[in-house]
């Protein structure tokens, strides 16, 4: 591998952890906040490139379809908790696992109902349509380098947000004892609300910035789920800054594992989150 080749797969798999990041935070946040076990995430992640395809189709402007789908993806996650899951916070991990399960089969029934079944794409914004040249045969595509520059500034937010704020003290706070920080009088029923509509809203918009590079279709969610469960294991269930090491360990291991083991690349992943687990059973970070 020449110098060029590993510099743009370098790139790739530092924006690959950190869209697993953006997916694999709202999750481990939900978990480790409310201790519910959500397989409805991934469905969040298809939900968000499906409204930033029929947004861009009807108003031909992807940066305001991610706008509008993120405020749309925080109703929707808002809405979810006040109906649905609030109700499941003190229930058996099974219970949490059929509503969330069920849930996956009903926003798949809604995604059929509006957008049919086919495959869709979306088209890169003109002011992003071309590459820089590295070489006189390779180039790297612009849209790339600004979702790298989206999800470092989403990431680099999101930690500041947890670790320098006063709402982000409340969140760990509750996520390391929920009951005595209910008990010195935090809102906890508030925030569970508004910890679950961040974590849908951090899917649905991780789905719309993949949407112009990968295919929109039914069931996207399910392998990316995968993915996803793999950070939060290998990083340490509830730990952000868990899940961040971990989302750009399996980048860099599954985006160097497809080119220079291609033959191994499907377990490479399965293998990392083995060592780990082997010598560290509660992953890299406490939460």
């Amino acid at each position: 591998m020449d110098l060029a080749n590993f510099f743009i797969q370098l790139l790739n798999s530092v924006q690959y952890g950190l869209l697993l990041f953006l997916l694999a935070a709202g999750l481990t946040l939900i978990f480790g906040i409310m201790g519910v076990v959500n397989l409805a995430h991934g469905a969040f992640y298809m939900l968000g490139a499906y409204i930033a395809y029929a947004l861009t189709a009807a108003w031909g402007n992807l940066a305001l379809a991610i706008v509008a789908g993120t405020l749309i993806s925080i109703a929707i996650g808002w809405g979810l908790e006040k109906v649905l899951f609030h109700r499941f916070y003190h229930r058996s991990h099974l219970d949490q696992v059929l509503l969330t399960f069920g849930l996956i089969y009903i926003l798949e029934e809604i995604r059929s109902m509006l957008w049919g079944d086919d495959v869709h794409s979306v088209a890169v914004p003109a002011v992003l349509d071309w590459s820089i040249q590295l070489t006189d045969t390779l180039s790297y595509p612009a849209y790339r380098l600004f979702m790298l520059a989206m999800c470092t500034a989403l990431a680099l937010g999101l930690w500041l947000l947890i670790s320098k704020t006063k709402l982000g003290m409340k969140i760990r706070a509750s996520a390391f004892n929920g009951d005595m920080a209910q008990a010195l009088g935090i809102h906890t029923v508030r925030l569970h609300s508004l910890v679950f509509a961040m974590g849908v809203a951090l899917a649905s918009l991780s789905g719309m910035l993949i949407a112009p590079l990968s295919s929109v279709y039914p069931y996207m969610g399910a392998q990316v789920l995968i993915m996803c469960f793999v950070v939060v294991v290998i990083g340490g269930i509830g730990s952000v800054r868990g899940a961040l090491t971990a989302a750009l360990l399996v980048g860099l291991v599954d985006t160097f594992g497809k080119v220079l083991l291609p033959q191994f690349a499907s377990m490479l992943v399965y293998v990392l989150m083995a060592l780990v687990l082997l010598y560290k059973p509660e992953g890299l970070f406490k939460q």
